[in-house]
Order: structure tokens, then sequence, then C-alpha cells
């Protein structure tokens, strides 16, 4: 079973995630997508300021998931560098990949370059390439996480509308058949059942409303 892992850019403005990351090196199959994060801020604040296109941006905001994956790999070495479709099956062959994305996403012309189409969604596109299994959105502690309705368009437009996703998300979601998975990163109870292979979408859901019920 694939599955990937997108580790949310709110994640990486304050102390580096390394708790989380040695959770996600640990689970052999994985599949990890960096998020710009901080990185990606600085894209969008020297944009207006220097009069940068969209198409610029967009590429530079790709290039700071890059620089954030080399971060990662730096506080978490047991993680393995992929950057190719055959390097990401070999690497979680043996153990958590890790994205490297410029080589897969620069200049592609399937992905819009536009601040629409930012980490999330480009976790989405791959998840659709590779045939994934499940994509798990790791987000940051009380982000707005809907509880599934079992109508997925809906959902998705609603994690659209609440700003847990980009725009571009919901529509990209179309073409991906798998799982797709949201949790916060101090949950780590969900976090365990999202990973699980063996879980499917509809077990975790049960999870998750049990777990937002007060007691």
């Amino acid at each position: 079973m694939t599955i990937i892992v997108k580790i949310g850019g709110s994640l990486t403005r304050g102390a580096a995630p390394r708790r989380l990351l040695a959770r996600l090196a640990a689970e052999p199959g994985l599949m990890v997508v960096p998020g710009g994060g901080a990185l990606a801020d600085q894209v969008r604040a020297v944009q207006p300021q220097w009069g940068l296109s969209d198409a610029a941006a967009h590429r530079m905001a790709l290039l700071a998931m890059e620089q954030m994956a080399h971060a990662m790999l730096d506080l978490e070495p047991r993680l393995k560098p992929a950057r190719t479709p055959a390097e990401l099956t070999a690497a979680a062959a043996k153990g958590a990949a890790l994205w490297f994305p410029a080589t897969m996403t620069l200049g592609h012309a399937a992905i819009a370059e536009s601040w629409d189409v930012t980490s999330d969604s480009l976790a989405l596109w791959l998840a659709a390439e590779l045939g994934a299994d499940r994509l798990v959105l790791v987000k940051a502690p009380g982000a707005p996480l809907l509880p599934a309705s079992g109508d997925r368009a809906a959902d998705m437009a609603a994690w659209s509308a609440t700003g847990v996703v980009d725009a571009a998300f919901a529509t990209m979601a179309v073409r991906f058949t798998g799982d797709i998975l949201a949790v916060p990163a101090d949950d780590g109870d969900r976090l365990d059942a999202a990973l699980r292979t063996r879980a499917r979408a509809t077990e975790w859901n049960e999870e998750a409303k049990e777990g937002s019920r007060p007691s």
C-alpha cells in the first residue's frame, strides 16, 4: 500500500518538526512531501515588492519545497531522498522516502503556475501520478478540520473554503481515486490510524468522529 504524507507548511514556521519526522522515518513504505512553509512565505512577501509574475513565484515556491526537503533530511537522516517515480518507489521499499519535488514539477504542463496550486495540491498530484492508495495531509494543531460527510466532492470544497487546502485541490482531487485524509499533527492516535496500511478511510473517519465528540 502506497501512502503519501504531506507535512503542512505551517508546521515549519516555528520549532523544527523533529518528532514528527522521526515518527514518519520509522514507518517503511511512506512517501513524505515537504510543505514550503516559512521559505514559501518569503516568496509571497517578495513577489509584490519586486512585481514578480505568478509563474515566477510558483517556481520559486516549488524551490522552497525543495529547500525544505534538504532541511528535513538534515533533521532526520533516516529519510531516503528521492526525485523521480522510480527513486520514490525504490526508497519507499527500504524505508520512508522524502520527495524533492523540483525534478518532477518545475515547468510541468499539467501543473498551473499559480498560488492556487500549493504544496497540498502538489502532494495530491504526486499521489495521482503514482497511483497511491492514500494521501494524508498532516496539519497544524487547531486546524479547522471538518468531519467527513460521506460526500467527497463536498468535503474537498469545504476544505478549500475554510483554508485547509488550496483553491485547486478540490478540482485536482477528481483524478485521484485513493483515500484523502487530514489530521492534526498533535493527535497521535489519529495520525497512527491514518498511517495504518490496513485501515481504510471509512474506519479512519469513524475514529476521527469519535475523537471529535465531547467526552
